[in-house]
């Protein structure tokens, strides 16, 4: 059995080594509480004299999204994170990625707002991250851990799912997650890939060298309406394909469950900890748990609703994922919603009250 090492770090810090150790080219960042430890880590490690990968503080967020564009148009894998009001920053370069099919990837981790806001944890980028942010019809992959090792992980993920599908794609985490320390088992060391490698993988890309071919363009610029709404039609059909086979979630014990929390990222891991109380108390509430909240998991979480009685959507902010889980399940049964605002992260017992409540109002 092959022995994996357990090491404490936050989710800052595994996301960095992950990075890293997955053979990643390039970051690109500039630092913004509470993410700064990606940066920072990076910085520590110097990897730049161990696997060559760049590491870069740019001199403003819209600075280093447009380096991923110019990075990912070379066929690289590189990536930036920035945390909220930074991420708002980027999203005419994001936009820019989707228009030309660049496989970016780009690390939220979410603090309260709107505006400057506070440092504290909060889920209220959910739409920005979800209905694209910036201009156009595109979508990006948004990827959505609840742990430290799934900061690890999903780094490799976001890029294998950017790479075959040429999208963005995002880690949408928040300050808790990505300051709470927990055992992670990092990936093994993997070797960046060779230039030729990068040209037999990424034929569409430009490598500024000479060619008896003609040059590869990247850019997401047509003036002639009729190509332009082309271009629209193939990218919607390439969404389309992305919702059918890319969707990912959690269930916990919802075979029996009379009642549904639904949550995702950190507020996932608070209301886990309210339905083994719960469960104690002799209330049957199970857990689903969107782990891609684009493509959001509609009909798994339609099947799985049947039979119960009713949804609580729970998150840390004003109710923004409740419209995706009433799109799903429509009038088959009521859905709630539950937050906190401002950065303030409820506490499990504020769950619990609330299902109970509601369970008391529904038998009125």
């Amino acid at each position: 059995m092959e022995n994996k090492e357990l090491t404490l770090m936050k989710g800052n810090e595994a996301l960095a080594h992950a990075a890293i150790r997955t053979g990643v080219d390039g970051y690109f960042g500039y630092p913004i509480t509470p993410q700064s430890e990606i940066l920072e880590t990076l910085a520590a490690q110097r990897p730049w004299e161990t696997t060559g990968m760049v590491v870069l503080q740019a001199e403003s967020e819209t600075a280093s999204i447009n380096m991923l564009y110019g990075g990912a148009a070379c066929g690289k894998k590189v990536f930036t994170s920035s945390s909220s009001i930074g991420i708002a920053l980027m999203q005419e370069g994001v936009s820019y990625c989707a228009g030309a099919e660049l496989p970016i990837v780009f690390v939220n981790v979410q603090r309260g707002g709107p505006g400057l806001g506070t440092i504290q944890p909060s889920q209220g980028d959910y739409f920005q991250a979800t209905r694209g942010g910036g201009n156009g019809d595109y979508n990006t992959i948004v990827l959505a851990p609840s742990s430290v090792q799934e900061m690890a992980d999903f780094v490799d993920l976001a890029f294998d799912l950017a790479f075959k599908y040429r999208n963005p794609a995002m880690i949408l985490s928040d300050g808790l997650i990505g300051q709470m320390m927990e055992p992670v088992v990092l990936p093994p060391q993997r070797p960046r890939r060779t230039d030729a490698e990068v040209i037999e993988q990424c034929p569409w890309a430009t490598t500024g060298r000479p060619s008896s071919r003609r040059p590869n363009i990247i850019t997401s610029l047509e003036l002639k309406p009729e190509k332009m709404e082309a271009n629209n039609l193939r990218l919607q059909e390439k969404y389309r394909t992305i919702r059918e086979c890319e969707t990912r979630y959690e269930t916990i014990l919802c075979d029996d469950a009379d009642y549904l929390i639904v949550a995702f990222g950190s507020a996932a891991r608070i209301a886990e900890s309210a339905i083994k109380e719960l469960r104690d108390n002799g209330v049957k509430v199970g857990l689903f748990r969107p782990i891609t909240v684009w493509p959001f998991p509609e009909k798994e979480l339609r099947e799985i609703s049947k039979g119960k009685k009713f949804i609580l959507v729970a998150e840390i902010n004003a109710g923004q994922m409740i419209q995706d889980v009433r799109l799903s399940v429509g009038d088959s049964l009521p859905v709630h919603h539950y937050g906190r605002l401002g950065g303030m992260v409820p506490e499990p017992k504020e769950i619990v009250d609330e299902i109970e409540n509601l369970i008391k109002t529904q038998s009125l």
